[in-house]
């Protein structure tokens, strides 16, 4: 007699397991615990053997017959539906084992020792980014060209053609790993040779556009790295400076009351001011309790005898999701550039003097570090100014009082 749901109900459990009975193969048994699981009997070779169907109520009396019902179908083509499970699960198992992301981990945690601990970071990063969302669940045997052509397009697509162009690269070396392990037959990103722009020679990446520096600025102040590097980082916008000049500065050449900074620019040799926007000095005389001490404004973790590292203001970036075609510590000097130019209308040389770049005026004299001292101070101020807005984000009209 076929079972019912009431029955199956109304039968309680009792000190020995209980056999309730359906049809064609298919029981309940109720064990002593009260845990209720469905059975199939069946025989296959001259064997009888017993599949599991699941438990109830998680498994309903009708899903249990419909496991049945597909269990029968598999005998009637001569399957063992045991051993057909079998061979299921371990198909499932190594679908997941041999997937593209835990190929790829595979890979990187064997070379990753041998490379540089910031090159791994940002290799990493990068497959969790842009790769393993779109392909990394996907067995990797199974990956087609398109498919990896189509994911490093998402990355070309918000013009970062460099980046998609390592990422591939890195793809070609996980699928190169795979084949030396048994797992995958042949690279398919050679096939994909040309697929993509070339890169061009640029400079160095900057954000330029106001929206942009806004949101760059309060992403900064969000900074929850180490407080000098969230200064330096601060800072950077400020002075424009090259950052190797920033990362290097000196207490000694710092006049805080007087709102200026005075060193010898590395790359020429020559003297240099810095005038002080109002917003600067906050900065530094927060820093100044900190590090005052030391020789350097922004000295080293590790000791207050060297200057930070030079690529701490590079790394502080990405690890705040700014990517390496989108900004750079040189970055920053570009920024201040075309804004002051393009979107505040100041004169391009008194710009090119804070740049400290080489100018000459109309007398064929050289760069000297007081040219348009006062009207670069106006500038620096304004520039700051101007910055805040953008942070708070509020509307910017373009202003033309130092042009």
């Amino acid at each position: 007699m076929a079972l019912t749901d009431t029955a199956i109900r109304n039968t309680k459990s009792a000190d020995k397991p209980l056999k309730l009975t359906d049809e064609r193969g298919l029981y309940l048994l109720l064990k002593p615990n009260g845990s209720r699981w469905w059975r199939f009997d069946y025989r296959y070779g001259g064997k009888r053997k017993t599949l599991s169907m699941g438990v109830y109520p998680d498994v309903s009396l009708k899903d249990a017959r419909n496991r049945r019902d597909e269990a029968r179908k598999l005998l009637a083509s001569d399957v063992d539906p045991g051993e057909n499970r079998k061979a299921v699960k371990a198909a499932k198992l190594e679908k997941t084992t041999n997937s593209f992301e835990v190929i790829t981990r595979e890979w990187y945690a064997k070379f990753s020792p041998t490379w540089n601990e910031s090159h791994g970071e940002r290799i990493i990063r990068r497959f969790e980014r842009d790769i393993f969302p779109w392909i990394g669940s996907k067995p990797i045997s199974e990956i087609a060209a398109p498919e990896l052509l189509a994911t490093v397009r998402r990355i070309e697509s918000r013009g970062a053609v460099e980046t998609a162009h390592r990422a591939l690269g890195n793809c070609g070396q996980v699928f190169r790993y795979a084949i030396a392990t048994a797992r995958a037959t042949r690279d398919i990103s050679a096939d994909l040779r040309g697929a993509l722009p070339p890169v061009k020679g640029e400079h160095f990446a900057a954000i330029t556009e106001p929206k942009q520096v806004g949101a760059l600025l309060r992403a900064i102040d969000g900074y929850t790295g180490s407080h000098v590097v969230r200064c330096a980082l601060r800072l950077a916008p400020l002075v424009f400076v090259r950052p190797g000049e920033l990362r290097k500065a000196e207490w000694k050449d710092i006049d805080l009351d007087g709102g200026e900074w005075r060193y010898t620019v590395t790359k020429t040799n020559t003297p240099h001011i810095v005038p002080l926007s109002t917003q600067a000095v906050e900065i530094l005389k927060e820093l100044q309790a900190l590090t005052g001490r030391s020789r350097f404004v922004f000295p080293g973790a590790r000791t207050n005898g060297r200057p930070m590292s030079d690529n701490a203001i590079l790394a502080a970036l990405r690890r705040m999701g700014i990517d390496k075609e989108e900004m750079s510590g040189h970055g920053f000097r570009a920024m201040a550039r075309t804004i002051l130019d393009e979107v505040l209308g100041v004169r391009p040389d008194f710009i090119e003097h804070q740049l400290a770049h080489s100018v000459r005026d109309p007398n064929g004299r050289a760069y000297n570090r007081t040219a348009h001292l006062p009207e670069r101070r106006k500038m620096m101020q304004q520039w700051a100014d101007y910055l805040d807005k953008l942070k708070a984000g509020a509307e910017i009209i373009p202003l033309h009082g130092v042009a």
